[in-house]
């Protein structure tokens, strides 16, 4: 059977115009597992009061971080796509979740080179119901109606993968060499709690109650609390950084319910106020450059930090298109290729 590889990240406004905003914003909140509700109620929320109110605001916020070319994600991921190619043989395509770059499309786009099996690649370190499951559940709809004949596998999470901690550990380095750094941040996408307590297969195991995450569980292949902090634990391990030094928080939260704690904006507040004067934050549940990292952190947090009295703030990239994780991705998949497995 001819194999190709299909790599799948979030998704982008066509423009940061406010109408292509709220067209992005309706296909991307009315997801069933990102705001997890009944429809009338998500419909609601939605419909009724987010997209009357946030969609020139998130318009302001896409146009500070707009490039030339497009949107940094969409460019980005398509920079890794294109370096991806040069080291396998099989076509790679690239498809968004949400946005015009459809799943669909892109696998149409290897069927009508002659694929017949693909290797879906989720580009997240870490499972959750509103990343990787939303990308599998879709993927498995659209096999099912319109491409019947073709089989899809799809790599794990790879969270807590040696190569991956290592190449995540060793781009830390590099960005903070020769910097002082008094705190190292590692600020995570934010997810209700009531996402942590469905994902959890046991349905007893998870109570986001600071010991569940550190006890050994079946519920920790599907556990986004637990992968964060494993993330940074093991990259801490690796990059032997003292206890107190630094810590992991979550940003990007929306509504009234209970989020995953810390939240990244406090956090910043508080360190910047308790004589941390050198800070970085990283963001390990992005592979990609985006509006959470390039304005919420870089913009609005080191704002938050300067405005409580903190001095230099630094933003370490996400891998983006970073070589080592190029030749990472290009071993998964040559692995695949040769020994039928995606075990990461």
């Amino acid at each position: 059977m001819k194999k190709g590889i299909l790599l799948v990240n979030l998704g982008s406004p066509d423009s940061p115009n406010p109408k292509d905003v709220k067209t992005y914003l309706d296909e991307f909140l009315m997801d069933p597992r990102v705001i997890d509700v009944p429809f009338w109620l998500r419909s609601f929320i939605v419909r009724g009061i987010v997209l009357n109110t946030r969609p020139k605001a998130s318009a302001a916020a896409y146009q500070k971080i707009w490039w030339e070319e497009g949107s940094p994600l969409i460019v980005i991921s398509e920079r890794l796509q294109e370096k991806v190619q040069q080291q396998v043989e099989m076509p790679v395509g690239l498809a968004m979740r949400y946005g015009s770059m459809t799943i669909k499309k892109g696998l149409q786009d290897l069927v009508d080179k002659g694929v017949e099996e693909v290797l879906l690649i989720p580009l997240y370190p870490q499972f959750a119901m509103a990343t990787t499951e939303t990308i599998l559940v879709l993927a498995k709809d659209i096999r099912k109606t319109d491409f019947p004949n073709l089989k899809i596998t799809d790599l794990p999470a790879f969270y807590n993968n040696p190569d991956y901690i290592e190449v995540l550990s060793n781009s830390i380095s590099r960005h903070l060499k020769g910097k002082n750094i008094d705190h190292l941040l590692f600020s995570y996408h934010g997810v209700p709690e009531r996402h942590i307590k469905k994902s959890d297969i046991t349905k007893s195991h998870c109570k986001i109650d600071g010991s569940c995450c550190v006890t050994a569980s079946k519920a920790h292949q599907f556990c986004y609390r637990h992968q964060c902090f494993e993330v940074t634990r093991l990259v801490a391990e690796k990059l032997q950084l003292e206890e107190g030094k630094y810590s992991t928080s979550f940003q990007s939260r929306l509504g009234f319910d209970p989020w995953l704690q810390p939240y990244t904006d406090r956090t910043i507040e508080r360190l910047g106020t308790q004589s941390v004067k050198n800070m970085a934050v990283v963001t390990p549940a992005f592979v990609s450059d985006c509006l959470e990292t390039l304005e919420e952190i870089a913009m609005e947090g080191e704002e938050i930090f300067h405005e409580v009295g903190g001095e230099n703030f630094t933003t370490i990239p996400c891998l983006n298109d970073d070589q080592e994780w190029v030749d990472l991705l290009a071993k998964w998949i040559n692995t695949w290729v040769t020994t039928e497995t995606v075990t990461v």
